[in-house]
C-alpha cells in the first residue's frame, strides 16, 4: 500500500507546505483514493504519478476550507481531461452543498457523474474494490471524521509442501487452487482449495484522521491498525497558549495516544505554519522532540510529496525519490 502527502499545513499554505491532501493506493491497483482536497491539491497531483482520470473516490474529513476548497478545481480539471467514470465524494452533508453550490454558480458541467455520500458516525462503505472504509466521529468545531481504510484483497499462499506430499504436480492447477477453485486430478481425485491454501495474514488497516482535539476517540479503530495519520497542529506549550478554541491536537497528545493504543506507525501532519524547518522561532524539531518523548514506535513527520509504503507485514517506510 502507498500513501503520498499532497499537503501537510494547517489553515494556510506556506512556502514549503500546501494545505491538507493525502493520496492512497492499494498494492497493484489501477485506482487511487484521496483524503481531503485543500486549495491547490490539483497542483500537487501534477507532481506525482497520480491522475484525476484514475481517481476512484474522495473522502473529505470536514468542511473547513483547508480540507475542501480544492474540490471544484479538481473536478473541473478531471472533466477537461475527458474523465467519464463516476466519482464518489464522501463527507459531511455540507460538502455536497458546497460543491453543488459552486457548480451551479459557476455553471460547471461535468462529463462524468459525481456521486455524493453523506457520512455520519458508524458510516461504512463496502463497494470499493480495494478498501472497506469506516467513518469515526471526532471532536472539532464542525463535524469532523476519521476514515479507516482496511484492505480487501489478501493474497492467498499455497501449502506447497502439502501439495508435493499429495503428489499434485506444479502447474496451472496450483494457480486455480490459489484462486479458491477446486480441481480434478488425473487420478480422479478432487483437490479442494481449502485443503491447500494457508491461513491469510491480517488485513492492513490505515486510519486517516481529520481535525481532532481528542485522539482517544479513535481507540476502538486503533486496536488493530498498522498506521495512524493524525494532526499535530501545535506543540503542547503553544496549544496551552492558543487555548481550546481551535480544537486541535498537540504532538504530545497524539503521540501519547498512539503509544497507549499500540499503533506501530504514526505519521504526524497538519502543522501550524508557525513551525519552520530552520529559524529562531518554533521549529519542526520542537514537534518531533515532543512526539518522540511520548512515543517509541515508528514516527514520521510528513512533508509535502513524501511517499510511504506499507508492506504486507505492517512495516512503514519512507520511499526515496526516483
Amino acid at each position: 500500500m502507498e500513501l503520498q502527502f499532497l499537503g501537510t499545513s494547517s489553515g494556510t499554505p506556506s512556502r514549503a507546505r500546501n494545505v491538507s491532501g493525502l493520496a492512497l493506493r492499494a498494492s497493484g491497483s489501477k485506482h487511487w483514493y484521496l483524503v481531503d482536497c485543500g486549495e491547490g491539491t490539483q497542483h500537487r497531483i501534477l507532481r506525482t504519478h497520480y491522475s484525476p482520470i484514475s481517481l476512484r473516490a474522495i473522502f473529505i474529513t470536514h468542511i473547513h476550507g483547508d480540507h475542501c476548497y480544492g474540490l471544484p478545481g479538481l473536478l473541473a480539471s478531471a472533466g477537461l481531461l475527458n474523465r467519464s467514470e463516476p466519482l464518489l465524494i464522501a463527507g459531511p452533508p455540507a460538502v455536497e452543498r458546497f460543491v453543488r453550490g459552486v457548480m451551479e454558480s459557476t455553471e460547471l458541467r461535468l462529463p462524468y457523474p459525481v456521486e455524493f455520500a453523506a457520512i455520519e458516525a458508524g458510516w461504512t462503505l463496502e463497494s470499493l474494490p480495494d478498501f472497506r472504509v469506516e467513518a469515526t466521529e471526532l471532536s472539532h468545531r464542525v463535524p469532523s471524521f476519521a476514515f479507516t481504510l482496511t484492505e480487501k484483497s489478501i493474497e492467498r499462499r499455497l501449502d506447497t509442501a502439502k501439495l508435493e506430499r499429495d503428489g499434485i504436480a506444479s502447474g496451472p492447477g496450483w494457480g486455480q487452487l490459489q484462486r479458491g477453485e477446486d480441481i480434478d486430478l488425473p487420478d480422479c481425485r478432487v483437490a479442494r482449495s481449502n485443503d491447500y491454501v494457508l491461513p491469510g495474514r491480517r488485513p492492513r488497516k490505515i486510519i486517516v484522521a481529520g481535525d481532532n482535539d481528542t485522539p482517544p476517540l479513535l481507540a476502538a479503530q486503533a486496536q488493530d491498525a498498522q498506521v495512524l495519520v493524525h494532526e499535530a497542529t501545535y506543540t503542547e506549550e503553544v496549544l496551552q497558549k492558543v487555548g481550546p478554541g481551535p480544537q486541535h491536537s498537540s504532538a504530545r497528545a497524539t503521540a501519547a495516544f498512539a503509544q497507549g493504543a499500540g499503533v506501530p506507525n504514526l505519521i504526524l501532519t497538519h502543522f501550524s505554519p508557525r513551525y519552520q524547518q530552520v529559524g529562531n522561532g518554533p521549529s519542526m524539531a520542537d514537534i518531533e522532540a515532543e512526539a518522540r518523548a511520548a512515543y517509541d514506535g515508528n514516527l514520521f513527520l510528513a512533508s509535502d510529496l513524501q511517499r510511504y509504503a506499507l508492506d504486507r507485514h505492517g512495516a512503514l517506510t519512507l520511499m526515496l525519490e526516483s
